[in-house]
């Protein structure tokens, strides 16, 4: 059992860690960069991610080591202005980014599900001509059509019969 003034203490902790650290835990891989406002106050996280082979982002200015940072953005780091507008632009491009990747894997899905639909519209024996205009014509094979197992034997002995 602690004193009231430590469980004080430990909660104050408690609390500053997550805040600081919160929404880490509810990372399920690691991030595939890194944006980083002032690299000098945040040189840990800086390490870390190069530890860790993640790019880092960042907005340096003079009295910053760029040596460390992979994508370097030339700015002023203490003014609130350029801060909200880089970060503004930062957040604007990720945001651009991840609709046009939600849109290049629907129209994958799109076109997986329209050469499914040819697929199967065409009858056995049938070739469909899928083209997605980028690099020409592709001709799949939809169905080969095979003769039966029992029709082969027949076919063929009645071939040999008539040649002999």
């Amino acid at each position: 059992r602690f004193p009231k003034k430590e469980i004080l203490k430990l909660d104050k902790e408690r609390a500053k860690l997550e805040n600081n650290l919160g929404g880490i835990g509810n990372m399920e891989r690691l991030p595939a960069a890194l944006f980083v406002v002032d690299p000098k106050n945040e040189n840990i996280a800086v390490r870390e991610a190069r530890r860790l082979g993640i790019p880092v982002v960042a907005i340096v200015d003079s009295n910053c080591d760029p040596e460390e940072i992979d994508y370097i953005i030339p700015g002023n780091d203490d003014a609130i202005r350029a801060i909200r507008l880089i970060t503004s632009r930062i957040a604007d491009a990720c945001i651009e980014g991840r609709q046009r990747m939600e849109e290049r894997l629907q129209a994958e899905a799109d076109k997986e599900g329209v050469e499914a639909g040819v697929a199967a519209s065409a009858g056995p024996g049938e070739r469909a001509v899928i083209s997605d205009g980028s690099e020409g014509p592709v001709v799949e094979i939809i169905r080969k059509q095979g003769p039966a197992l029992d029709q082969t034997n027949e076919d063929t002995t009645d071939e040999v019969r008539e040649e002999l």
